[in-house]
């Protein structure tokens, strides 16, 4: 028995099963939905996006190893809180004993785990005077102290780098001022400390905040990752009841029967169960990118549920009983839904090879949830449909309207089967033109940037005016994150978008160590020539700290100066005692070397005009130049790294997603129907939807990023199901004896009505993800609903001349094979 000929006899024994035993078959999928249902429980949301995607880079571990080693208040870790305050002078003294209220209040609650604060505020309290170590001491330092005595303390501190870095770029140490300071508390937290722990304390240090005057906002891991969960419980508030609605409106037309709508409305419903549940029991963390899951599987299913039930409506108008009719309908479809479900399975499936995280567990969970869509719509749809008519029909309950979406007759069915009419009479050219155009538009898409940037997960700092307007329990809850970021980048000299880091390793007690840490300053490349003479600019090392401190204290100068031997300013002996005195003197040593003398960091001012790409690779390149073994790092060089993992991600996806798909197709076709070619002319029309999506993309200004790098591979998925299901109903009307052109008249005017229902359900669906709160779910669902529109266009405009082109080869063979029969013979 040949491999068709056994997968034949599988679906006919499968086919049987559920038209002969369909309430066995719809109780043990409810049985199952239960089941699943238990998984909801074990569900666990990921709510810091960017670092899921960051993980196992050679960069971010480089960064790790900055963040763990030194002291930087802009690097605000798992135990700090920061507190951003602005105002016309936020030096003041007025200002000053605010910042230390909070602080005060924050102290005195033991639950909040208050260890110490760093900031502006205290380090003035303390120059006035030493002995005040908690923040009560420290205010009312301030109280008392005349506001000459504040100046003059600020005054002594402006020369430090600890201090200004904590200010805004236009802090005035003169007349002492700035609109915007930065404070940081550290929290003493226990073994077991969570996120939500923390999450916990610094909401509630933003209510304490919050009851005091002035604009004093609070910033911090915790409050980004609330933030972050409310962004996907707000985002599935928002898309999901458009989903339903849209959903409900076009089935309704597509169905016409409130049966049958509940019917098709149950299977999408336990879809979505079974995957979730199964993201409960498998422990993949649920996170934005995930919302756009349960959407591609209401796509996949509403396509496979039209199907279905208009295809049993065209066999029931042809005089077939219930029974009959379904066993015909799912007998056809179920090698469809089988070839269709593989395909898919293999273009989302194919986001499993990404090195990142996020997209691995996507591919993973779409790849599951399209077999559950292929059981629930392949096996129990039809069963439960079956077994409600046979209940319908012995109630007497008439059915409401058992016609298909559209006849060879109607006026739909006409127009859908117009490019079948036209492309008969020049095929070649069609197929010609085709491919120019798809050349065309792959050419201009090739130029589509990639991107992965943090504010691609934050919500806007604006709302969209149809967010703000809706009523609860819609609406939206209230964001801050994404406008302290800004204000962090507007107004402090430490702009994380703006520099870059060097994680040197090395023996900084050599006598050379100093000197081969400077020398590569000299000449370095374009993006980092923002120094006098085109040098680079260090903003903070090792280096810049022995200077400012040798500025402030007249004999550690001298000391600097005894070990200089080449009187360049920078010492070349001796260095251990330097860095005694220096880490006795100034806290600021802490945060550029580490106490064992073995690592440094060193932050370079960037071009403000250099692309993320140019900034990356010019670092990289400089770290080459060091002496000792540095590594590029920092926010601009991980997200780099990442944004070239993410167009492997898509170029690789694609590849593999279009690779297995033809070569299943090919072997399927050959095995089923004698007709391996047909699964070239399958993958022709997904291949020109591809093309002109690049093209869209890049004309529409969007990128390749942390979601959108998928939908090549997704789209090869969801896309092909309309050329197998119009390939596949074209084969049964060709070989039932009608010619190429009849053929595909009758497919196109028949299969084509479900096909259009299906795009406009999947692709207004997929559409409303537009309506997230977030950039990156937004042009998802976009581009997920041009991907459908194209896929169905491509195959009722692209697939009829590559199938008559095919037919006219299928037709030479035969007449080959006849010929060489006939010889053989005589």
């Amino acid at each position: 028995m040949s491999l068709g000929d056994r997968i034949e006899t599988a679906t006919t024994r499968l086919n049987t099963t559920i038209v002969d035993s369909p309430r066995r078959v719809v109780i043990a999928f409810l049985v199952l939905t239960v089941l699943f249902t238990g998984g909801f429980g074990l569900i666990s949301t990921e709510t810091d996006s960017t670092e899921s995607f960051t993980e196992d880079l050679p960069e971010q571990e480089a960064l790790d190893a900055v963040n763990a080693e030194f002291e930087d208040p802009f690097e605000a870790d798992d135990e700090s809180t920061q507190l951003i305050h602005t105002g016309g002078n936020v030096l003041s003294k007025q200002a000053l004993e605010r910042n230390l209220r909070i602080l005060e209040r924050v102290e005195r609650r033991d639950d909040l785990r208050m260890a110490g604060a760093g900031g502006p505020a205290p380090m003035i309290a303390q120059a006035i005077d030493p002995s005040a170590t908690t923040a009560a001491e420290q205010r009312r330092v301030i109280e008392r102290s005349s506001p000459s005595e504040i100046r003059r303390a600020i005054r002594d501190l402006s020369g430090t780098e600890q201090f200004s870095r904590l200010l805004s770029e236009d802090f005035n140490p003169s007349d002492p001022s700035a609109s915007a300071s930065m404070t940081s508390i550290s929290h003493d937290v226990p073994s077991g400390f969570t996120d939500g722990d923390l999450t916990d304390i610094q909401t509630s240090v933003e209510t304490i905040a919050s009851d005091v005057p002035g604009d004093i906002r609070v910033f911090g891991t915790g409050i980004t990752n609330a933030e972050m969960g409310n962004v996907i419980a707000d985002s599935l508030s928002i898309v999901m009841p458009v989903v339903v609605v849209l959903l409900l409106a076009f089935l309704t037309v597509a169905y016409r029967d409130p049966i049958d709508l509940a019917l098709g409305l149950l299977a999408l419903l336990m879809t979505v169960i079974w995957t979730f549940g199964f993201l409960g029991y498998a422990g993949i963390p649920f996170n934005q990118q995930m919302i756009s899951v349960p959407v591609l599987l209401l796509a996949v299913g509403v396509d496979f549920g039209i199907h279905i039930i208009n295809r049993y409506r065209e066999e029931a108008v042809r005089g077939f009983e219930p029974t009959e009719a379904m066993r015909e309908a799912n007998g056809q479809l179920l090698v469809a839904f089988v070839i269709v479900t593989i395909t898919t399975v293999f273009g989302f499936g194919a986001n499993v090879i990404s090195d990142l995280g996020p997209i691995r567990n996507m591919g993973i969970a779409s790849s599951v949830g399209i077999i559950f869509t292929f059981l629930i719509f392949g096996l129990f749809l039809p069963a439960a449909k079956l077994e409600v008519d046979r209940v319908r029909e012995r109630l007497g309950v008439p059915e409401f309207n058992s016609a298909p979406i559209a006849s060879e007759d109607s006026a739909l069915g006409r127009a859908l089967a117009f490019p079948a009419v036209v492309s008969r009479y020049a095929p070649v050219a069609f197929v010609v033109l085709l491919l120019l155009s798809g050349g065309v538009a792959t050419a201009y898409g090739s130029g589509v940037d990639t991107s992965f940037e943090t504010e691609d997960f934050l919500p806007p700092e604006e709302q969209p005016a149809y967010v703000t307007v809706l009523p609860e329990p819609f609406a939206p809850g209230e964001y801050t994150v994404t406008e302290t970021i800004n204000l962090l980048e507007e107004r402090f000299a430490t702009n994380q978008d703006q520099s870059v880091k060097l994680y040197v390793e090395g023996n900084f007690e050599e006598d050379h160590a100093l000197e081969s840490l400077a020398a590569p300053n000299d000449d370095p490349p374009d993006s980092l020539a923002v120094g006098e003479g085109g040098g680079a600019r260090p903003q903070g090392s090792i280096l810049t700290v022995i200077n400012d401190h040798a500025d402030r204290d007249p004999e550690f100068a001298a000391l600097v100066a005894r070990n200089d031997r080449d009187g360049n300013g920078i010492p070349d002996r001796n260095l251990d005692r330097i860095y005694d005195e220096l880490f006795a003197a100034d806290a600021g040593a802490d945060a550029v070397l580490t106490e064992d003398r073995r690592s440094a960091q060193v932050t370079y001012a960037i071009e403000s005009d250099a692309s993320q790409s140019e900034a990356a690779a010019d670092t990289r390149e400089f770290a080459e130049d060091f002496r000792y073994t540095a590594t590029a790092t920092g926010s601009l060089v991980v997200f780099d790294a990442v944004t070239d993992v993410i167009f492997a991600s898509a170029i690789n996806g694609l590849i593999v997603a279009v690779g297995l798909t033809g070569v299943f197709l090919v072997i399927s076709y050959g095995a089923l129907e004698r007709k391996p070619m047909l699964g070239v002319v399958n993958v022709f029309p997904i291949l020109i939807a591809i093309a002109y999506l690049l093209g869209t993309m890049r004309l529409l200004g969007m990128s390749l990023n942390a979601l959108t790098a998928t939908i090549l591979s997704i789209s090869i998925g969801l896309g092909i199901a309309y050329s197998v299901h119009t390939t596949h109903r074209f084969i049964d009307e060709y070989n039932a004896g009608h010619d190429a052109h009849e053929a595909m008249v009758i497919t196109l005017s028949g299969t084509g009505g479900a096909l259009l229902g299906s795009m406009l359900t999947t692709s207004l669906g997929t559409g409303a993800l537009a309506l997230a709160i977030t950039p990156v779910l937004g042009d998802f669902g976009l581009l997920m609903a041009l991907s459908v529109t194209y896929s169905f266009v491509m195959a009722v405009v692209a697939l009829p001349p590559a199938m008559l082109l095919w037919a006219r080869y299928d037709a030479a063979g035969s007449i080959t094979g006849l010929v060489a029969s006939a010889s053989g013979g005589s």
